[in-house]
């Protein structure tokens, strides 16, 4: 069944009704991703020259702040795409701009391995829900939808170039891996603690997701910097 433009997704713990704070700190909590688009300009405005591919990531994450905000308050179909689509278009950005800066793949190559990564995206629930006759996106909250985007991400920190291993991206990478999934923890787990948690533990999800994009671009405004 289609899903109209102004239904009502209830989608979330916190939420017990229609209202607009009806998701108080699930809403508050995006604050954290203003402050990460802050400090993510900041750090690539502070590079010489200045960073630009990292200044478009860092206008993305207040973007994606603004459009979490919404979904929180509204919590409409129209709202839930207006969170779901800037954080998509910031994996795809960062995917793209990891495999050039980091992995220092050929523009052809790096649109080839976006090009596969976004279908892989859109084809793996589908897929999943077909081999196991369940209903994934429901069993994780959700989360499943990230799943790419994390294998993407300890799939660069692995293949960090031998003759650039001493800027330690790598590594770096994979602390921030490990976090992600600290942070995708607390979302899938978000409907299960509202038994003991009435309030949910999605907003950590935002407060700790919010470092991992900042973490991210960090990392991607020193690996340029070190190599100059």
């Amino acid at each position: 069944m289609t899903m109209g433009w102004f239904e009502p997704v209830m989608a979330y713990c916190e939420r017990t009704g229609p209202d607009f704070w009806a998701e108080p700190l699930n809403a508050a909590s995006n604050v954290a991703f203003l402050a990460a688009a802050a400090a993510s300009a900041r750090c690539a405005r502070a590079a010489d020259p200045p960073d630009r591919a990292c200044l478009g990531l860092a206008g993305l994450i207040a973007v994606v702040g603004i459009g979490s905000f919404l979904f929180h308050t509204l919590a409409v179909t129209w709202a839930m795409y207006a969170d779901v689509i800037p954080i998509t278009l910031f994996i795809v950005a960062y995917l793209a701009l990891a495999l050039h800066r980091f992995l220092k793949l050929p523009r052809l190559r790096v649109e080839a391995a976006t090009a596969g990564f976004v279908l892989f995206s859109f084809t793996l629930v589908p897929t999943l829900d077909g081999l196991t006759g369940s209903d994934v996106s429901a069993l994780t909250n959700g989360s499943i939808d990230y799943l790419p985007a994390v294998l993407a991400l300890f799939t660069v920190a692995a293949l960090d170039r031998p003759d650039t291993r001493f800027v330690g991206t790598g590594r770096r990478l994979l602390v921030v891996g490990v976090l992600f999934l600290i942070s995708l923890t607390a979302r899938t787990i978000d409907r299960t603690a509202c038994a003991v948690l009435p309030t949910g533990t999605h907003a950590l999800w935002h407060l700790l997701n919010a470092l991992v994009l900042y973490a991210l671009v960090a990392t991607a405004v020193r690996h340029r910097t070190v190599l100059g």
